[in-house]
C-alpha cells in the first residue's frame, strides 16, 4: 500500500489555500502550481518574466528536494502564462534549468489571469 505524504518546506512559499505544496505518492511526486513568490518575504518578485520564471523553478526545486528528489526527476510540467507573448523569454530560463536530456514533457497555456497578478505559474510531476 502506497503511503501518501504531504510535502511542506520552509524553502518555498506556504500554500495559500486548501492545497499542499506537493504530494509524495511513493513513486510519483506532484508539485502544486508555484508562483513567483519569495518564501522569505511572502511577496511576488519583480514583474519581469525571466525573474519570475527563475523564482518559480527555484520554488519547485525546493519542494522536490524536500522529497529527496531534484529537477532531473521531473517528467512533466505545465506552464501557465498570463501572456503568451512572454513564452520565448520564459522558455529561455526554463531551458537553462531543464538543460538535460530527456527534458520533461511539457504543456504551456495562456490563461486569463493568475493569482497575485503573476506572469507565470508552473506545476510538475516527478518520478522516483
Amino acid at each position: 500500500m502506497t503511503v501518501i505524504t504531504k510535502l511542506q518546506t520552509e524553502n518555498a512559499p506556504k500554500a495559500a489555500g486548501p492545497y499542499s505544496q506537493g504530494i509524495d505518492a511513493g513513486s510519483v511526486v506532484y508539485v502544486s502550481g508555484q508562483l513567483p513568490v519569495d518564501h522569505r518575504t511572502g511577496q511576488k518578485v519583480a514583474s519581469d518574466i525571466k525573474v519570475q520564471t527563475a523564482k518559480v523553478l527555484e520554488n519547485i526545486q525546493a519542494i522536490l528536494e524536500s522529497a529527496g528528489l531534484g529537477l532531473k526527476n521531473v517528467v512533466r510540467c505545465e506552464v501557465f502564462l498570463k501572456d503568451m507573448g512572454d513564452f520565448a523569454a520564459m522558455n529561455e530560463v526554463y531551458a537553462s534549468v531543464f538543460s538535460f536530456d530527456p527534458a520533461p514533457a511539457r504543456q504551456a497555456f495562456q490563461v486569463g489571469a493568475l493569482p497575485l497578478d503573476a506572469m507565470v505559474e508552473i506545476s510538475c510531476i516527478a518520478h522516483r
